[in-house]
C-alpha cells in the first residue's frame, strides 16, 4: 500500500487577514481541531460547567449575567458554543439557550452530549436571528479573538438583544501578546510589542491562511463596545487560583500567578 505524504505543517507568520480569510480559515481549523480538543479540553471544561477561561472562573461564583435565579425563563445566545458546555449550564439554571458556532464538527459534540436547546451553525458576524430575539448574549473564548471586524460581530450581537439586554465575553488578555505563548519562564518575557495589532497567521505551502487571531489592545476592546452601542459596566481579569494546578497552552500557574491571562468584559445594551 503507498502511504499518502504527509501535508507540511503549517508556517506561522504574522500578516493581515482579512473578514472572509479569517472566516474560513478558522471554520476549517476548528472543524478539523474539534475531536481533540475536546478530548484535551472536555474533562475541565465538563459537559454542564459554564467556564469563563482557563483559570477556571466559573458563572457559578462570578454572576456575570446576573444571579442564577435570575436566569429563569431568559433566552440567551452563546456565540462560539463549541461543545456547548455554557448552554447546558444555563438550560439548568432554567434558561433558554441557542448555542451557536462557526463550526459543524464542534456542534456535533454538542449533539453527542445533548441538551434541551437548538443547535446553530453559522457566523458570528451575520447571525440568523431577527431583531430583540434574546435577553442575554455570552460568549467564553469564541467568536471575539478570531474575526477581523469585531465590531461587526458586536452590533450584530447588540442587534438581537432586546434594550437592557446584556453581553458577556471573554477573550486572552490582551497583555499577552506581548510575550510567547508559552507556559515556562520563556512565557514571561516580552518578546513583541503590544501595540502590534498585525494578526497571528498560520498558513499552508501556498500561503492560505488555516487559522487566523486577531490582537486587539485593551483600549481597542472598550472602544469596540462602545462604538457598537454598549455601555461597559465591569472588566474583569481573573487571578489564577491556587487549586488549578493544569496547564492550558500558554495558560499556566507560573504565568498565570504574575500576569493576567484572561479578560471579561460585561456590556450592556441601553
Amino acid at each position: 500500500m503507498i502511504q499518502e505524504p504527509e501535508a507540511p505543517e503549517p508556517e506561522a507568520t504574522r500578516r493581515q487577514a482579512g473578514v472572509t480569510e479569517s472566516s474560513h480559515a478558522n471554520r476549517g481549523w476548528w472543524d478539523r481541531n474539534a475531536d481533540e480538543y475536546q478530548i484535551e479540553h472536555g474533562t475541565f471544561l465538563g459537559d454542564d460547567r459554564f467556564v469563563w477561561g482557563p483559570e477556571g472562573l466559573d458563572e457559578v461564583e462570578a454572576e456575570l449575567l446576573g444571579p442564577p435565579e435570575e436566569l429563569k425563563g431568559r433566552d440567551v445566545l452563546e456565540l462560539g458554543a463549541g461543545a456547548a458546555q455554557c448552554s447546558r449550564w444555563l438550560a439548568a439554571q432554567g434558561a433558554r439557550p441557542v448555542a451557536l458556532d462557526i463550526s459543524h464538527r464542534q456542534l456535533q459534540h454538542a449533539l453527542r452530549i445533548g441538551g434541551p436547546f437548538p443547535l446553530v451553525c453559522a457566523d458570528a458576524g451575520a447571525l440568523p436571528f431577527a431583531d430583540g430575539s434574546f435577553d442575554l448574549a455570552c460568549s467564553a473564548y469564541g467568536a471575539l479573538p478570531f474575526v477581523a471586524d469585531p465590531r461587526l460581530v458586536l452590533r450584530e450581537v447588540r442587534r438581537v438583544l432586546r434594550p437592557g439586554g446584556r453581553l458577556v465575553f471573554s477573550v486572552t488578555h490582551p497583555i499577552r501578546w506581548a510575550f510567547p505563548d508559552e507556559p515556562g519562564p520563556e512565557g514571561l518575557s516580552v518578546s513583541a510589542s503590544y501595540f502590534d495589532r498585525t494578526p497571528y497567521v498560520e498558513q499552508d505551502e501556498r500561503g492560505r491562511a488555516v487559522y487566523v487571531e486577531h490582537h486587539r489592545t485593551v483600549g481597542d476592546r472598550v472602544r469596540d463596545v462602545v462604538a457598537s452601542g454598549f455601555r461597559l459596566v465591569d472588566l474583569v481579569e481573573p487571578e489564577w487560583p491556587a487549586w488549578n494546578t493544569s496547564e492550558w497552552g500558554g495558560w499556566s500557574p507560573l504565568r498565570g500567578g504574575l500576569i493576567p491571562g484572561t479578560a471579561v468584559f460585561v456590556c450592556v445594551r441601553d
